[in-house]
């Protein structure tokens, strides 16, 4: 299959839009399709580095689970996000976990391909480090909020940086498909905890809420939450 009929959603996010034409063109051509049906997984923490993906289609989990069967649920990656970019930096084996959170559609570029288009561009890696400087920025920014910011507030900052594809997509979505269990999981809070704050959003009318969805009804509002 042309991978270049994959163009036009990659083109969404802005990390792939910023690319020199050249290099899209040459993980295009590098990349591979992969689909994942619900629950199924793509890697797990300890395996070796496999390359670099990106969400067509559905959504990925990334996240861990420890020796009493607890997850630790880290992100949802949706179209047109890329991840796995850091083990192609450190060539150490994955640190997480990742799932199909329904089923969904991936592009895969193999590690092997794109380490051989890396040496023959090397200033290209500079892009791979933007990519993964830009979670890292993310991962400074959650960890602040859990030491510093109360439950109510980072909840309505999550579903902010959400909503707007962790700046990664230039038109934020209203709708979420995200079960209120992962959110939970995703702000270290008790489902009953999440479940009260979303309730509480609700009665509002900044939200509203469905089975497995979150809609933003009052973008404003819940943007002056997250700031308080």
């Amino acid at each position: 299959m042309d991978m270049q009929v994959w163009r036009a959603r990659l083109m969404r996010g802005q990390w792939f839009s910023h690319l020199p034409v050249s290099l899209q063109d040459s993980l295009l051509d590098a990349a591979r399709l992969r689909r994942l049906s619900a629950g199924q997984r793509l890697f797990q923490r300890g395996d070796p580095p496999c390359g670099l993906y990106a969400v067509l289609e559905g959504a990925v989990r990334i996240g861990a689970v420890n020796e009493q069967g607890k997850e630790a649920l880290l992100s949802l990656v949706e179209a047109p996000h890329w991840f796995g970019e850091i083990c192609l930096f450190d060539g150490q084996a994955r640190t997480h976990d990742a799932f199909g959170l329904g089923a969904c559609t991936l592009l895969h570029i193999p590690q092997a391909a794109l380490l051989a288009l890396l040496d023959e561009h090397p200033l290209y890696w500079r892009q791979l480090a933007l990519l993964m400087s830009q979670k890292l920025r993310l991962t400074f920014i959650n960890l602040e909020q859990l030491s510093l910011m109360p439950a109510p507030t980072r909840l309505a900052h999550r579903l902010l940086m959400i909503a707007d594809g962790y700046g990664q997509i230039d038109e934020p979505r209203r709708v979420l498909q995200l079960p209120q269990e992962q959110l939970a999981s995703m702000l270290s809070l008790s489902r009953q905890t999440t479940n009260q704050i979303l309730k509480d959003l609700q009665a509002q009318g900044i939200i509203g809420l469905a089975y497995g969805e979150i809609e933003i009804l009052d973008a404003q509002r819940l943007r002056a939450l997250a700031t308080i």
